[in-house]
């Protein structure tokens, strides 16, 4: 996760925490765990061994820091990629798998969220009730997808299978493999109530460029896909498989055509259409909207925005364009498909072929009991996120970060009134806006409420599709409603930190607040470089292309003069060709544009929080730790949190479909960073040196 608000662990992807979003029901917080006892002299929170000094820092910093880290390093078999989030990730893994398995053992009361997550993370471990069921759990699916007799109910079951799982603006996710998804949050231009964001969906690779892409690896993921089609409607027991395969790769193939480009898709301005939903017809004819609307409970909605409208036009022409028969077959592969993880063995296996090793280069599936705990977390994560602060996450580390953020919020205001190319007014309301701005540290402040989902002991795929459905009510009942501006978008049990523009708010999970991100033992040095990075990162988010769009109510609202646009774009402008030089696999370019939003949140965090990190001295000498001053070690820390190592497969997959370049290259954010030079002297003729008129400053 894209625009991504999220600060997304780069190759860490795929190790977060599958977690529920929005907890927005009013219960008492969670009591936060005992506090860690004191520690001794701060450690200086660098990992010395990881370093490679046979490599000049002015060349390649990361490899500088990260290089005899890599060199000793072998990712997992049965993962895409290995990272610094990955070890704070496995630490949080361990802790909920020791929450949730020993719920088992406590054999907590009937009814109660302890029970439910208990019998969901049971549920999801009985592989033998599992291969013993078969199909007959999906089969009400399948048997709705064959009753389909009419442009009418092919219309109503896309409606009644939309679900809330895509976000344009927070996470950000624009995937899902339904023909549609549905985003819930306030107005672009109105914040007063909440509304609709319908989003192009449908395919069942991860991205169009996987359809469009020329290269022979994309090629190679085409033909693999439509085996794998055809490998699983064969398994399911479809007559003619492989000619059906090719129908349904073919209606992904132009369903991938009409969808709007990632880069596209990140332009506020081009989302910014409120449909009534009595146009939707006149509009985007070719699906009954009357039906759509009905089966998937928004007829009330006056208005609904269509965030990729053209696309919009182009899937329900789709719909009436092509026959009904290849639809009911491309509906029954992805029924299938999308819970092919819940069903017997083979199609797990099937599944994990494409989308793990194909996709992925992964060799090895995760062990099962990995999964269950992913997937109870994406079922019940606010539920378990209670249990989680109470057992590790002590009061002093909340108190500690939220100084952070406080200390890196008026640093970066007062960065703000020494930038001498903006003018006073467009100051005046980024000031305002960064002393509005949320900060949500550990945990919300209050939780999810389950009590409406059921889950059965016996019933895994059904406890999935019932936790789908259950997100879906949760969101869609906020529809119409005042917006909560405290509303948190991931689990205290998730390693990440988000960024939320139209709430003016960031969320840092509690899970992400560990060593080597956060250690309350180590000096400010590393924590500033690590985990203030972050917090810098985030509140450089509500002040990056997109952010800078929203006002401190989270209205779309352009609050610049022409002036400071134009000094803004050009600064950028810099920015997108410095990333498009990087060159990520041979021939495969990052995409500046594409990532030019995390990038600036790079940028402008990692300066705010070094000057936040000096600013935190209170005037004395940073000590030399281990040989290092302080200086060196907070770029040192700063490098090595984005430590990664990434398959060739995830690196690609990376490159095409995501909002963050790969993280070798955030850890040459330095360069652009005066202090830096001074901390790791780089003369011109080294790879990373950028004259002083060159580096990008922004905010």
């Amino acid at each position: 996760m894209h625009a991504y608000r999220w600060l997304l662990l780069a190759a860490a992807v795929s190790a977060v925490v599958a977690c529920d979003r929005t907890p927005n029901t009013a219960q008492t917080a969670a009591t936060p765990a005992a506090e860690a006892p004191a520690a001794a002299a701060p450690t200086s929170g660098i990992d010395l061994a990881g370093i490679d000094k046979s490599v000049k820092p002015g060349d390649d910093f990361d490899e500088y820091a990260n290089g005899a880290w890599r060199k000793a390093t072998e990712i997992p078999a049965d993962r895409a990629s290995l990272s610094t989030g990955f070890y704070v990730f496995e630490k949080a893994e361990k802790r909920n798998a020791d929450l949730i398995q020993g719920l088992e053992k406590a054999n907590p009361a009937a009814g109660t969220d302890e029970r439910k997550i208990a019998d969901y993370y049971a549920a999801f471990m009985d592989e033998a009730g599992i291969e013993q069921r078969g199909l007959a759990p999906l089969q009400p699916k399948l048997d709705s997808v064959e009753a389909i007799a009419d442009a009418a109910g092919l219309s109503r079951y896309l409606g009644a299978s939309l679900r809330a799982d895509t976000d344009s603006l927070n996470a950000t996710n624009y995937y899902t493999e339904n023909l549609f998804g549905l985003f819930v949050a306030q107005g672009l231009e109105d914040p007063s109530k909440n509304v609709g964001y319908l989003m192009q969906g449908g395919l069942g690779m991860p991205e169009r460029e996987y359809y469009l892409g020329t290269d022979k690896e994309m090629a190679a993921n085409r033909a693999a896909y439509q085996a794998y089609i055809a490998a699983i409607l064969k398994l399911a027991g479809d007559a003619d498989a492989e000619k059906k395969a090719k129908t349904i790769f073919d209606l992904e193939m132009k369903i991938a055509k009409a969808h709007a480009s990632l880069v596209d898709s990140q332009d506020i301005h081009k989302a910014n259409n409120p449909w009534p939903t009595a146009d939707f017809a006149k509009k985007a004819p070719g699906i009954d909207w009357a039906a759509f609307f009905d089966a998937a409970k928004l007829t009330g909605q006056p208005t609904v925005f269509a965030w990729q409208p053209d696309a919009i036009k182009k899937l329900s022409a789709l719909v009436a364009g092509e026959p009904l028969q290849t639809w009911k077959d491309y509906l029954r592969f992805h029924a299938i498909n999308h819970s092919a993880g819940l069903l017997p063995k083979a199609y797990a296996d099937l599944s994990f072929g494409f989308y793990g090793t194909q996709l992925q280069g992964t060799s090895k599936q995760r062990d099962r009991w990995k999964r269950a705990i992913g997937a109870t977390n994406g079922a019940l994560g606010d539920a378990i996120g209670q249990l989680y602060i109470k057992q590790y996450f002590p009061a002093s580390s909340k108190a500690k970060v939220e100084d952070m953020v406080k200390n890196i919020l008026a640093t970066f205001r007062e960065g703000v009134d020494k930038l001498e190319w903006m003018t006073a007014e467009t100051k005046k309301t980024a000031k305002a806006k960064a002393e509005t701005m949320l900060i949500g540290v550990g945990y919300p402040d209050s939780w999810r409420d389950y009590s409406s989902l059921e889950v059965k002991r016996d019933d895994p795929l059904g406890n999935a599709l019932r936790a789908e459905e259950a997100e879906y009510r949760h969101q869609t009942a906020k529809l119409g409603k005042t917006p909560d501006r405290k509303e948190w978008w991931m689990t205290p049990q998730t390693v990440n930190a988000v960024q939320l523009p139209l709430q003016n708010a960031m969320n840092f999970p509690a899970a992400i607040l560990e060593a080597p991100f956060f250690d309350p033992n180590a000096d400010a040095a590393a924590n500033y470089g690590a985990i203030g990075a972050v917090i810098g990162h985030e509140v450089s988010h509500g002040f990056d292309n997109l952010g800078s769009e929203f006002d401190a109510d989270g209205r779309l609202r352009n609050w610049w003069t022409k002036e400071d646009s134009e000094h803004f774009k050009a600064a950028t402008d810099k920015l997108v060709a410095q990333y498009d030089a990087y060159e990520a696999l041979p021939g495969l370019h990052v995409n500046g544009k594409q990532t030019l939003g995390e990038n600036i949140a790079d940028v402008a965090g990692l300066q705010a929080s070094y000057v936040a990190y000096h600013k935190s001295l209170g005037g004395k000498q940073a000590p030399v730790i281990d040989g290092l001053t302080g200086d060196q070690r907070f770029f040192l820390a700063f490098a090595q949190a984005w430590r990664a190592k990434q398959r060739e497969a995830a690196l690609r997959a990376q490159v095409v479909g995501d909002g963050h370049a790969p993280a070798r290259y955030r850890a040459l954010t330095v360069r652009n960073i005066d202090a830096w030079y001074d901390a790791f002297p780089s003369k011109p003729g080294e790879k990373l040196y950028l004259e002083p008129k060159d580096r990008v400053k922004i905010w």
